[in-house]
């Protein structure tokens, strides 16, 4: 296989389409760590020249991390529906980029060929689109899901509600859950991060919001992030209510080793919930990613970042998630470190979610350390909502006080919302049009009034 191009009179040659893959990214700091990046935006060309001529054939039969070394890897290409990839087999990446943009392709002719594409083929249409081709297609990409609502519907934007609190005080998280329910926030989900990753402390806080929930009628999930394990013991012996089961996956199989999860383990999981979920819809599990998690274990087998995040979702989907975000700035700077590489990030990631066919959201976020302002976190989240990004995060201020890094506020929502005329699931509208919190979709007599919420 010749992997090479020709640019200025100068012959770039490359040893592995994991190579191309790596150096046609655009720059990332984490790429450059890891010493794969390309070493000028010349030899950058020439890799994405060297890219576009590849087919999707190609890419199946190379996989950035081996068949034998990875349960991923595996997972992805046991799997794959051969109806679908033979419809698209034959395409380069170039022609696959100019048929994603094509006006007469529509979301539905998307999701009849998405279940035959591997995480290494969205992450090479990936690396050939702009900013704006990553949003066009991304909006194009609608994927409608159902727990107690239903998310992912034209014209509609949710959030999710992160009432954390750095000693998981019941009383406090309940507070600012009120709190954010009355500016119109939680309808993907009310998703605590607790302090203690205790099974007693998970069920107390669940029980807690349920409570909350049933008696004020809101139509939403509610979720504990504490590890997968401890989800399980909370719902299996404590038979606390759970409506979605939350847990962060990598890209590779040594990585998700290093989170204590495995193919198994998850299966497990997804079985336990759909046996004892107190969810009414069939999508039961919730997701989170970011890139550079498989380089911070050193699991990321010599692939660029975004590859490893496109082999996320390719796990993810194995188990029709009702959510999945990536957590794009959370990281921190040694892998995303300025506010473009953050909004490039935040843009391929809910593309290449999409493309494979998930619910995508995201935390649009940054570290303090980070070389990213406030004026750029919102102009990615109104980019993204462009985009037809399914939720974004919402937290008191946007400032979390346990985890220590700056996200979307209570008040972004209605604001993002307003500028791109969308709404809350339908559900979770009537329920704040018949709490006075919303009129016709506007603020009502009751908005940000946390009295509202009993």
């Amino acid at each position: 296989m010749a992997l090479r191009a020709t640019i200025r009179g100068r012959t770039y040659r490359f040893e592995s389409i994991k190579e191309v893959l790596a150096k046609a990214n655009p720059p990332k700091s984490g790429d450059a760590l890891a010493g794969i990046a390309a070493r000028d935006a010349v030899e950058r060309v020439a890799a994405r020249a060297v890219l576009s001529e590849l087919t999707l054939a190609q890419l199946r039969q190379n996989p950035v991390v081996p068949y034998e070394e990875d349960e991923l890897t595996r997972l992805v290409e046991d799997t794959l529906d051969d109806q679908a990839y033979r419809a698209v087999q034959d395409l380069t990446v170039g022609q696959l980029r100019e048929w994603l943009l094509e006006t007469g392709t529509t979301g539905a002719r998307i999701r009849a060929i998405s279940p035959g594409l591997t995480p290494e083929m969205a992450a090479a249409v990936c690396k050939l689109m702009s900013n704006m081709d990553l949003m066009v297609v991304g909006r194009k990409c609608e994927v409608v899901v159902r727990a107690n609502n239903t998310l992912g519907l034209p014209g509609r934007m949710s959030s999710r509600l992160q009432p954390n609190h750095p000693t998981d005080d019941v009383e406090g998280i309940l507070y600012s859950t009120r709190e954010g329910l009355s500016y119109g926030c939680g309808d993907a989900v009310i998703g605590v991060n607790p302090a203690t990753d205790t099974a007693e402390s998970t069920a107390e806080i669940l029980r807690a919001l349920h409570d909350l929930m049933r008696r004020n009628g809101v139509p939403t999930q509610h979720c504990v992030l504490s590890h997968i394990t401890v989800q399980m013991r909370a719902l299996s012996e404590l038979r606390s209510p759970m409506d979605l089961m939350f847990q962060s996956l990598a890209g590779s199989e040594k990585a998700n080793t290093a989170f204590g999860i495995s193919v198994g383990l998850v299966d497990e999981a997804y079985a336990m919930m759909r046996e004892l979920a107190t969810t009414r819809g069939p999508n039961r599990m919730y997701f989170e990613t970011g890139q550079g998690s498989a380089l911070s274990s050193d699991a990321h087998h010599g692939a660029d970042q975004v590859t490893m995040e496109a082999r996320c979702y390719g796990f993810a989907r194995r188990y029709k998630p009702f959510l999945v975000n990536t957590v794009v700035g959370f990281i921190g700077p040694e892998y995303l470190e300025t506010g473009s590489q953050i909004t490039r990030a935040g843009l391929e990631d809910h593309f290449m979610g999409k493309l494979l066919g998930l619910p995508m959201g995201c935390d649009a976020c940054f570290t303090y350390h980070s070389a990213m302002s406030q004026d750029e976190l919102e102009s990615l989240k109104v980019l993204l909502g462009a985009a037809g990004c399914a939720y974004l995060m919402s937290l008191p201020v946007g400032d979390d006080i346990m985890l220590n890094y700056q996200s979307t506020s209570f008040h972004d929502i209605p604001s993002v919302r307003g500028l791109l005329e969308s709404r809350p699931t339908p559900e979770f509208d009537a329920w704040l049009e018949a709490a006075g919190i919303m009129r016709d979709g506007r603020p009502g007599p009751r908005f940000g009034d946390a009295e509202a919420i009993r």
